[in-house]
Parts: structure tokens; C-alpha cells; sequence
């Protein structure tokens, strides 16, 4: 086997991968830098192979899911030179594999397999994250009403388990007018 790029490995992959229509899922731009080629050319042999591709592998996305990504991935004006001309694919973990097998390069084939271990990676995670809420509902359900404080310590680490919420500030200049 070749030495794989530098970037490539399941925890590095496991950041790109995002949630769409409830799915986890790679986005055909990340998953064409991954094996090393231009998002064109795995688009373009994913048209030709589409047989291989069913709709829980691979879907399109919507004119409004392709523009709220495009603020978070800081690409270009879709409507001004340099702006994709078609919606972007989005592939679930079996989707990524196919693509691997479609265009068939030694790299991709490689890279497939850290592909594959990322997404077992994360979903190993959130079954662990699964399994401990399910233990302190337990401990919660042994504790009865009469103790208050050790809820609220369960209260406190079902926080902390919990991803931050996003905050999204707005873009350009901004005043807190209202603060003076």
C-alpha cells in the first residue's frame, strides 16, 4: 500500500463528516479531495454509474441546503465566475464507499477504508453517548425523589454531554446599539 495524505486519517475525516436529512454524510467536495481528485471528475463518474448509487447511498442537494451550507464552508457566489454550476451530492458513509469503488484509483481505495473507519468511529462514539444517558436514566430512576443534589449532578454531566450550541454571528460590521 502507498502512504496515504496527510490529513486523511478517521479522526480528521470524522470532522467532515455532517448531518443532512437525519443521515450522516460526506459532501462530494470533501470526499474528491479525500481520494484525489476533482470534484468534477467524481461527480462526472458518479452520473455515469448512478445504477450503483441508491437514494439512501447518495442524494442532491437542495437549492436551500446548498445555500446554508455555502456561508459555512466559505464557498464562492454561485452566481459570479467561480461558483459551482450544479447542487452539491452528498454521500452516506455506504455512498463514500461506492464512489471509492467507481473510480477505482489506488488512492481512493485506500482512502475508502479510512472513509469507512471514520464513520464506525463516530458511530461508536455516539453509542457510548447512548449507552451513558441510558445509565444515568437508570441511576436517576434508583434515586427516588427524596435527594435532590445528586439530580442535580446528573442534570449537570447530561450538560456537559450535550454539543455546544452553535452560535452564529452575524457577518460584516455589527453595533449592540441597544446596550448604551
Amino acid at each position: 500500500m502507498t502512504r496515504v495524505a496527510k490529513g486523511t486519517d478517521p479522526v480528521t475525516i470524522a470532522g467532515s463528516i455532517r448531518v443532512l436529512r437525519g443521515q450522516r454524510v460526506l459532501l462530494d467536495a470533501e470526499l474528491a479531495a479525500l481520494y484525489g481528485v476533482p470534484t468534477k471528475r467524481l461527480n462526472e463518474q458518479v452520473r455515469r454509474n448512478l445504477e450503483r448509487f441508491p437514494k439512501d447511498f447518495l442524494f442532491q442537494l437542495t437549492p436551500e441546503e446548498a445555500s446554508g451550507l455555502r456561508s459555512h464552508t466559505a464557498t464562492s457566489n454561485a452566481s459570479s465566475r467561480g461558483g459551482r454550476r450544479y447542487l452539491p451530492y452528498a454521500f452516506t458513509e455506504h455512498g463514500a464507499i461506492q464512489a471509492a469503488n467507481v473510480l477505482n484509483s489506488p488512492r481512493a481505495i485506500e482512502v475508502g477504508i479510512y472513509v469507512v473507519r471514520a464513520f464506525v468511529q463516530l458511530r461508536q462514539a455516539l453509542a457510548s453517548n447512548a449507552a451513558l444517558a441510558k445509565k444515568l436514566d437508570e441511576l436517576e430512576r434508583k434515586v427516588g425523589d427524596h435527594d435532590d443534589a445528586i439530580k442535580a449532578i446528573l442534570s449537570a454531566m447530561r450538560e456537559l454531554m450535550a454539543p455546544p450550541p452553535a452560535k452564529r454571528r452575524g457577518i460584516g460590521f455589527t453595533a449592540d446599539l441597544e446596550s448604551k
